[in-house]
């Protein structure tokens, strides 16, 4: 906090009783979060007369009173804010004092500054819970039920200040009980914005696959019911709408499956309470504690070994994305249920759909009802999704819960807009020292996906009042991100190195200027000379970096095809590995293919077409995979590698020989890698230890690279980033053999390893080049 003035007390000279006034203006995350009838309170307490109100920097306070009551205030302000406030600044200073008696909570003041931050949207808090299944409360089963302490934030809000006239809540006029608890500052609802209740505020109905609406006075246990006939409902929430099956109805999960084309990829379930999640998964005491956050994010779960949840929500996982409900609708909706698939409202790859004429023409062969309402959401916002690692809590996906609160760095000299990678998109926008990163908007391979991108920008744009004066950019010239980079006239332009970005947002969380030992490990990005990176060893700054090592490049068959195929990765790694020796494998027992199949392959690779060269250890992942008959077709991004950790012997501690070839760069090689791994499937070897043993290797690979590093530079400092470190195993192990040897280790926690988080890496780099430019 940054106090401008300090307060005298009555240990000092001043009088204690000295009648005094003071302004004071806070910033933070302090509007809709019962922030002013807490100012309120506090002042009644302490005897003070003055103000409050909403400006958009934030809250406006004068305080009068006598000296060591203002001190105390002051001190209380910071000590007992509100559960959902985040104090960031408290600037005050002291002006004439005047002839006011009482303390006023005053209306908000518009102005053109604007810096306050608005809050993301909060899950339903326990108070509401009491009075939603009370049936005593007039609010009994409503499912818009809120309060300044939870409810809809950001996915409402059109403009700042946050008053219920910026918000989507402008078209529901409050019924006379209502404003009477609006109006209230020692009321809980005391300008809380969506409040409401079933006399004034929105209604839920349901529609049938049309979008017809049946009449029905219980639309909610109507939906129940069909849930429990197997039935696919598309169910209207905070941040869009979810298509929902009861998660233990096997048949209703290969059905949606089935119609949302999605063979394979885990579904996000939602289960009532802890309780009941401990039914059907492991979950620690971090894991129940990131469960229960405000934000109510999905989070990876170890599942038990016999549980009533449908194999077909996860299969070939181990793992379980479990959510609990964060609206009334959604706890309503849970009654008679262990769980409901909570997946998002869409075609694969598709942005999540928020209205019903959307939704008709999106989900129509998808959704068997719609479970609909009317409050409008303005910005789409998907599940936020994370998991534990040892002690620590890793994104992702960042979105709903946490968007758009800020990250901070140094103070940027100008405001940037970032436009992010092409997969798991997100843009970021800077605002003096605060990063801004967007809610998730995905794959940017459509054109509703670039319509979601450029909305979210706008919105960003709107909310902050900020006008970009430099654009920061991929250096891939066909990503959507980039060519919407480079259309923008009137911008300083900044491209930026795919695996830069990824180390450089570990150093932008943590503060860091470098130099660091960066492992950038993901699937695809563009190298400077031409060629697809992914498996890179940086030593890197903010502002610059240096190639110093990266794994073995091979050709990928095919490109894009190659990627779906994890068999031709596999091909290329072995052909690569063997050289001469490869006419003399088993193509069928080894590849899975006809040999015909396989000396096409062979063939593109002899003569390099298209088969562009790639260090990418993703792809690295892939062909063991395919090598140990996990996954040979892929049906989502990184399902050979996720398929390949699932199945990993844990208690395996062998590990295949490290090669690491001197020179500029180093060069990490995997053919003896690849040999041993083939030599151990023509045995016989349990995939599962294959896969642990390939996972030990890629660990002590790393230590072993950061250790010559480190004896030629004495950097002591490695970063870890990019989509591979979202392997548990991976990552744990990294860190526990860099540890051991003495390294300092940034990860990435306030933004994803994976893509998610290369807007802020971007944001970093070209605030570091632009401070020293």
């Amino acid at each position: 906090m940054d106090r401008l003035v300090k307060i005298p007390t009555g240990d000092e000279e001043a009088d204690p009783k000295q009648i005094v006034r003071l302004k004071v203006c806070i910033g933070g995350i302090v509007q809709g979060v019962g922030f002013r009838p807490f100012i309120y309170r506090l002042a009644r307490r302490y005897d003070l007369a003055g103000y409050v109100l909403n400006d958009p920097g934030g809250v406006e306070i004068e305080i009068q009173g006598e000296l060591q009551k203002v001190g105390a205030f002051l001190d209380a302000v910071s000590r007992e804010k509100p559960p959902l406030a985040r104090i960031d600044t408290i600037k005050a200073h002291f002006v004439d004092t005047s002839d006011t008696s009482e303390f006023v909570i005053r209306q908000s003041r518009p102005s053109a500054d604007r810096t306050v931050l608005v809050s993301p949207d909060i899950a339903t808090c326990e108070d509401c819970l009491r009075e939603l299944f009370d049936p005593d409360d007039r609010r009994y089963h409503y499912p818009f039920i809120n309060c300044t302490n939870c409810g809809p934030r950001f996915t409402i809000i059109r403009d700042i200040p946050y008053d219920r006239s910026n918000t989507t809540m402008d078209v529901f006029p409050m019924c006379a009980d209502c404003e009477r608890e609006y109006e209230d500052p020692l009321n809980r609802r005391f300008h809380a914005e969506p409040n409401a209740c079933w006399l004034c505020g929105p209604k839920v109905v349901l529609r049938d696959a049309h979008g017809k609406e049946i009449p029905t006075e219980t639309p909610i246990e109507a939906a129940r019911d069909l849930l429990k006939q197997g039935k696919i409902l598309a169910v209207k929430g905070l941040g869009g709408f979810h298509l929902a099956v009861d998660a233990t109805n096997d048949e209703a999960v290969a059905t949606l499956r089935a119609r949302k084309h999605r063979e394979e990829k885990p579904l996000a379930i939602m289960a009532g309470d802890i309780a009941t999640v401990k039914e059907f998964a492991i979950v620690s005491s971090l894991e129940e504690q990131l469960l229960t956050l405000p934000a109510r994010p999905i989070v990876l779960l170890r599942k038990l070994a016999r549980s009533v949840i449908a194999e077909s929500v996860a299969p070939n996982n181990r793992n379980l994305g479990v959510m609990l409900p964060y609206t009334p609708l959604h706890h309503l909706l849970l009654e008679g249920f262990t769980a409901l698939v909570m997946t998002s409202g869409n075609l694969s790859e598709e942005p999540i759909v928020i209205d019903i004429e959307d939704a008709k023409k999106r989900l129509e062969g998808i959704a068997d009802y719609y479970l609909d309402h009317n409050r409008e959401i303005l910005a789409r916002c998907d599940d936020s999704v994370v998991r534990a690692i040892g002690e620590d809590m890793v994104f992702l996906r960042r979105s709903r819960g946490w968007v758009p609160l800020p990250i901070t760095i140094n103070e940027t000299p100008r405001t940037i807009l970032a436009t992010g990678a092409h997969l798991k998109n997100t843009i970021a926008m800077t605002r003096g020292s605060q990063v801004f990163l967007s809610q998730h908007i995905g794959d940017l391979e459509n054109l509703p996906a670039l319509r979601f991108f450029e909305q979210t920008i706008a919105h960003l744009k709107k909310i902050l009042e900020v006008e970009p004066e430099v654009i920061a950019y991929d250096l891939h010239p066909d990503y959507l991100s980039t060519r919407y980079a480079l259309d923008q006239q009137g911008v300083e332009k900044i491209g930026v190195q795919h695996h830069h970005a990824h180390i450089a947002s570990c150093l932008g969380e943590a503060g860091d200027e470098g130099p660091v030992i960066g492992f950038a490990f993901d699937g695809t990005g563009y190298g400077e000379d031409g060629t697809i990176w992914g498996g890179e060893v940086l030593v890197a700054r903010p502002n610059s970096y240096t190639r110093v090592g990266h794994i073995e490049q091979v050709g990928i068959p095919g490109g894009e095809i190659a990627i779906r195929n994890p068999w031709r990765m596999a091909v290329a790694h072995v052909a690569n590995a063997f050289g001469g020796d490869f006419e003399d494998l088993e193509f069928e027992v080894l590849f899975g293919q006809s040999s015909s199949d396989v000396e096409t392959i062979l063939g593109m690779l002899r003569s390099g077409f298209n088969c562009p060269l790639t260090s990418s250890c993703g792809r690295l992942f892939d062909a063991v995979s395919s090598l140990c008959k996990v996954c040979d077709r892929v049906t989502y991004e990184g399902q050979a590698a996720i398929e390949l950790e699932m199945i990993a012997d844990e208690s395996e501690e062998k590990a295949y020989p490290i090669e690491i070839r001197s020179g500029d760069p180093l060069v990490i090689s995997t053919r003896n890698l690849i040999r041993c791994i083939v030599e151990d499937v023509m045995r016989g070897v349990e995939p599962s230890r294959v896969s642990k043993r390939f996972h030990n290797w890629l660990a002590l690979t790393i230590l072993e690279t950061a250790m010559i590093v480190r004896e030629a530079t004495g950097i002591t400092k490695v970063a870890l980033s990019g989509g591979c470190f979202q392997n548990g195993i991976l990552l744990g192990l990294s860190l526990q053999l860099l540890k051991e040897q003495n390294f300092d280790v940034l990860i990435n926690r306030s933004v994803p390893a994976n893509d998610g988080g290369i807007s802020f890496g971007q944001i970093v780099v070209a605030s570091s080049r632009l401070t020293q430019s």
